[in-house]
């Protein structure tokens, strides 16, 4: 018996009857010769952190567009903190920590540059729309080494396509990983709030408070203890009644002072309109992409549009602005 071979079976020992178990994983959409070393899901892991996709996120806004200040969350750390959060309450209920941690990693790979504003851009110029959750089932089906796709396990991306809050997920690897985000966001976005001034402690209700906890390390391990109380043993993941209703406040409270809040929002117009213009510029000469892009159209018979936006959302929050500088800002003229 190889590693990979003991690994199931001690799956099959320890994890709780309604884990997912790598050995019995639907598949990949082509067939491989499986690892002697490591489970499907531990390849799906590794696959998802060596490609360029999630290298890109560490220049990908969250919430705040270029903050001064290096201890603001940027794509990149939000999906470690999701990914952290999700193993921790998958250990507890005995659920396969492999699969929480390769969707927790991937699930926010097509997200654009400039956070939201830049899914909102998107969505609103491209006729079929656009939204994050369903270009990064893309990105690692289509995009990814070279067209070829990372060849994920179906439930790694079942996960990714249903983690946003109306998704419902197949496993219960992929619950945690949605409830997991929601989590992280709130709690992180509320943070990085009261480190921009935007948002105190006197601000959250002090009912909240006293249920939750008085700082943001107490809430988030409010929630997490309730997710594990009130899911283990259980076939579903769910947090009690009132520690639900009591995030929806917290998030309801962060929409109303943070994310619709003119100073963390104030450049957000600008990014729509950079990206809207950069569309409807690669729409009129799809030649400036790179080759590989280009190559999705002519060679491959993707959509043009759809290729656009696979171009544009794969962007960094800077090549994305100097592109636009590149083509829009005339430069100044150099005399030799």
């Amino acid at each position: 018996m190889n590693i990979r071979e003991n690994m199931e079976e001690r799956e099959t020992l320890l994890l709780c009857p309604y884990a997912s178990r790598s050995r019995d994983t639907r598949g990949r959409d082509r067939a491989e010769e499986e690892c002697d070393v490591r489970t499907a899901y531990q390849r799906d892991r590794d696959r998802i952190l060596h490609c360029k996709a999630f290298r890109r996120m560490k220049d990908k806004t969250q919430v705040f567009l270029a903050p001064q200040g290096d201890h603001y969350r940027n794509r990149l750390t939000h999906t470690l903190e999701v990914s952290q959060i999700a193993r921790t309450i998958a250990r507890a209920l005995r659920l396969n920590e492999d699969l929480v941690e390769a969707i927790a990693l991937g699930h926010d790979l097509g997200h654009t540059p400039f956070g939201h504003a830049g899914e909102r851009a998107l969505n609103a110029i491209h006729p079929e729309g656009f939204a994050h959750y369903i270009q990064s089932v893309r990105v690692v089906e289509v995009l990814e080494k070279n067209g070829a796709g990372l060849n994920l396990t179906w439930e790694v991306r079942d996960g990714i396509r249903n983690h946003r809050t109306s998704g419902s997920p197949s496993t219960l690897e992929g619950q945690v990983v949605r409830l997991s985000d929601k989590i992280a966001y709130v709690h992180h976005d509320m943070d990085d709030a009261q480190r921009a001034g935007l948002i105190t402690e006197d601000d959250i209700p002090i009912t909240l408070r006293i249920l939750l906890g008085y700082t943001t390390r107490e809430r988030l391990n409010t929630f997490v203890h309730d997710i594990i109380e009130n899911s283990m043993d259980q076939d579903q993941i769910r947090m009690s009644d009132e520690i639900h209703q009591a995030l929806m406040d917290l998030r309801s409270i962060m929409f109303r002072s943070v994310y619709n809040n003119p100073a963390a929002k104030k450049e957000e117009e600008k990014a729509i309109k950079m990206l809207t213009e950069l569309y409807e510029y690669y729409i009129d000469h799809p030649e400036a992409m790179s080759a590989e892009y280009l190559e999705m159209i002519t060679w491959r018979g993707q959509p043009k549009g759809q290729v656009v936006c696979d171009y544009l959302s794969g962007m960094t929050d800077q090549y994305c602005m100097n592109k636009f500088r590149e083509i829009y800002i005339p430069r100044a003229w150099e005399v030799y």
